[in-house]
């Protein structure tokens, strides 16, 4: 597979697609998320979005719903989503559960 370079002040950088970084960066996958698309652990590698978010969008879920499979309020889900709170323990652990994932795919 072809990578292009770039020149950052004057040094060379490989780009490389995330799929294939995340792949060679060592980082261990977790095993319990294999289930999962390989473009879906890419966005939540990249942690562009909240995980909560990227993976209920990807349940087809609406934040209500989630919310009610979480047992937390939706405002609540929303300030978690957005980065206003980082969720309690019980939040995170609920919201872990009803995503089907690990608990350490969310925080």
């Amino acid at each position: 597979m072809k990578h292009d370079l770039i020149h950052i002040q004057g040094k060379p950088y490989a780009l490389v697609p995330l799929h294939e970084y995340r792949l060679m960066s060592g980082i261990k996958q977790d095993n319990t998320n294999d289930d999962l698309p390989d473009d879906l652990k890419d966005a939540l590698f990249a942690r562009q979005e909240h995980p909560v978010k990227i993976l209920r969008e990807y349940r087809g879920w609406t934040q209500a719903e989630l919310a009610n499979k979480a047992g937390i309020s939706r405002p609540y889900l929303t300030e978690i989503e957005t980065g206003k709170k980082n969720g309690s323990v019980q939040a995170i652990k609920s919201l872990a559960d009803a995503l089907d994932v690990d608990t350490g795919t969310i925080i």
